[in-house]
Order: C-alpha cells, then sequence, then structure tokens
C-alpha cells in the first residue's frame, strides 16, 4: 500500500484526536516506527492493522472512521491540494461526478505506484448515480462517501449519499442529487495566488 493512503489515516487521527490516540494506535498496531513516510510502499497487512488499532483506539467502527477520513481529506486546510485537485473534475457536482472514473489514472500519472480505487459510476436517473469501487481495503466506499459529502459542501449541491453495501464486484456508493445549485460552494480558481 502506498505510503500517501497510510499518511492518509496517521494524519487523520492526529489531527482530529491527538498525538497520543496516533501513539496508541502505533503501537497497539505494532509499527515499531512513529509514523509513516508518504513515498515508501508498505504491505496492504499493515494498512489493515493500523484501521483495526484505529477502531480500538478511538471507539469506533471502521466505517466511522473511514468516513471521517474522506471528510477529512477534503475539508482539512492542510490538505487543500487534494481539493484543488478534485475540483478540475468539473465546475459543477454533477461534472464533476462524471469525471470521477478518472481519478485512478490521473493519480498514477503524478504517482505511478499509488494505488488508487477503481471506480465506475452508473447513471440511473438524472439525479441518481451508482457508484461502484473496487479497492483492496474493505470499506473504501465509506471513504467515499466522506470524500464526496465534503465535495458536495464544496461545490454547493444538496445530495443524500448511502454506502450500499459489498458485492463480490466491489463496494457501492448511491448517490442522490437533491439539488445541484443549493448553497453558494467554496471558492474555486484555477490559479494559486501567493500571499
Amino acid at each position: 500500500m502506498h505510503g500517501l493512503i497510510n499518511r492518509a489515516i496517521q494524519r487523520y487521527v492526529r489531527d482530529t484526536h491527538g498525538d497520543a490516540a496516533w501513539a496508541q494506535v502505533a503501537r497497539q498496531a505494532g509499527l515499531g516506527f512513529d509514523g509513516f513516510e508518504a513515498m515508501l510502499l508498505y504491505d496492504i497487512s499493515l494498512t489493515e492493522t493500523v484501521l483495526s488499532a484505529a477502531e480500538r483506539v478511538l471507539s469506533r467502527p471502521r466505517e466511522v472512521i473511514l468516513e471521517d477520513l474522506g471528510t477529512f481529506l477534503v475539508s482539512n486546510p492542510g490538505l487543500d491540494s487534494l481539493r484543488r485537485l478534485l475540483r478540475f473534475g468539473g465546475a459543477t457536482f454533477t461534472e464533476f461526478l462524471l469525471t470521477l472514473e478518472d481519478t485512478r489514472g490521473r493519480g498514477q500519472l503524478a504517482l505511478p505506484d499509488i494505488d488508487l480505487p477503481v471506480l465506475d459510476l452508473y447513471e440511473i436517473s438524472p439525479s441518481l448515480y451508482a457508484l461502484q469501487c473496487r479497492f483492496p481495503i474493505t470499506g473504501m466506499g465509506h471513504v467515499l462517501v466522506g470524500l464526496l459529502r465534503a465535495m458536495a459542501d464544496d461545490y454547493g449541491a444538496l445530495v443524500m449519499l448511502d454506502h450500499d453495501g459489498y458485492s463480490i464486484d466491489g463496494e457501492m456508493v448511491l448517490i442522490h442529487l437533491l439539488e445541484v445549485s443549493y448553497a453558494e460552494g467554496r471558492s474555486f480558481d484555477l490559479t494559486l495566488r501567493g500571499g
């Protein structure tokens, strides 16, 4: 598993629950080191062990932790680069949804070693979509629910999201577009402006 994914879990635990909570997770997972290096590769079993330790330390179900992680990745000001990268997917939330299938390829252009979920979007109606997610870590669909909720807020769209379970083909997330222009979204400019 790419270190960026493990580091995202580490950063979520540290930033939202404190350094002591992360130290406890690292200890219970038997890491033997303080934190993950972003550009290294780790065995997927280590990621699973860290998630199990986080469940015990935080006293929260895995699904809740993973959904919070997805929200954290987009809404945390220190991770604005991911939000910006995702916003390049379109001017509206609907356009953004329609580019989700390309996320894996775009990520691998920047980091060839990164393993991102395989996403397939199915339009059931103009206001209902099903997003299928295949990834070796169980629960990635919950990360997507949190990420999509935060992105909908970012665009000012009103959506209802449901993790619709697991199948042999992956996890399914249902996306109900209730109102694409519900509120004013966060500002977004293609150019970065210096201080």
